[in-house]
């Protein structure tokens, strides 16, 4: 029973290494790179993946790609910043050998940030489906998701399993990591609100989006999902994650008042 990986990378030198590393056991590995200008195509084939350079489109079509790229019955899709523990890498492969009767799994994510598991607040256990059948899930490209610019979804009906083990996110080794990464996804999210017309016309609205949502959403992770508990790291984190939702709606509504 052949198990591919499915990744898509730009400019992941630095992340790959350990990803592909976990992943070696696997039957095929695919790589879909676009664009990158750094080492991420040498280490990639060095590691021993399939390499495809194609355009980028969006995410859920360029992993979709991926996907129908890979010939094996079982999809793994990876993030380039995601690596499995030995436990996990053990319990995928005990468990399809036994050719399970579930066609797709939850892998339970681990997010570091700067360097810290970050366990309380919302962000552990992230669960996210990235083990599936070929024939039974790809990336949502449905009226309500088609060319949408981040959080692409799986569409997969029936029944998911969870495996027991944790997929390592290396997200943020870095607070200019991050900060880069708020701005790049609040903008494409303030794309996503424009195309919804969710903008904050009204200046109560104005004021409830970009100061009083952001505030509670701090107060509730930090506070009563016990935030607090993962220290200096968690209180940046759950910061700057309510600076994000922040920075989303005042982009929305700077673009919208340029149309």
């Amino acid at each position: 029973m052949l198990v591919s990986v499915a990744i898509v990378t730009l400019n992941e030198e630095e992340n790959l290494p350990r990803t592909l590393t976990s992943v070696r056991w696997a039957d095929e590995i695919v790589v879909v790179d676009s664009g990158s200008t750094d080492r991420t195509v040498e280490i990639a084939h060095t590691l021993g993946a399939r390499v495809i350079e194609r355009a980028w489109p969006g995410f859920a079509a360029q992993k979709n790609f991926a996907i129908s790229q890979c010939t094996g019955t079982w999809i793994l899709s990876l993030d380039a910043d995601e690596e499995l523990t030995p436990e996990l890498q053990t319990q995928i492969r005990t468990m399809l050998a036994s050719d399970p009767p579930i066609d797709a799994y939850y892998l339970r994510r681990r997010n570091l940030f700067l360097g810290r598991w970050i366990k309380h607040g919302g962000f552990y256990p992230d669960s996210k489906l990235r083990l599936f059948r070929r024939s039974a899930a790809n990336f949502a490209l449905t009226p309500q998701f088609e060319e949408r610019p981040v959080h692409e979804t799986i569409a997969f009906d029936g029944a998911a399993g969870t495996l027991d083990y944790d997929l390592v996110h290396n997200a943020y080794p870095a607070l200019s990591t991050y900060i880069e990464h708020m701005d790049r996804y609040s903008g494409l999210g303030a794309d996503l609100l424009v195309a919804k017309g969710r903008i904050s016309r009204s200046l109560p609205s104005f004021l409830l989006n970009i100061f009083v949502v952001p505030q509670i959403m701090f107060l509730w992770n930090y506070f009563f999902r016990l935030g607090f508990l993962d220290g200096r790291e968690g209180l940046l984190l759950h910061l700057y994650h309510a600076t994000y939702t922040s920075w989303k709606y005042a982009k929305a509504w700077e673009k919208a008042r340029k149309v």
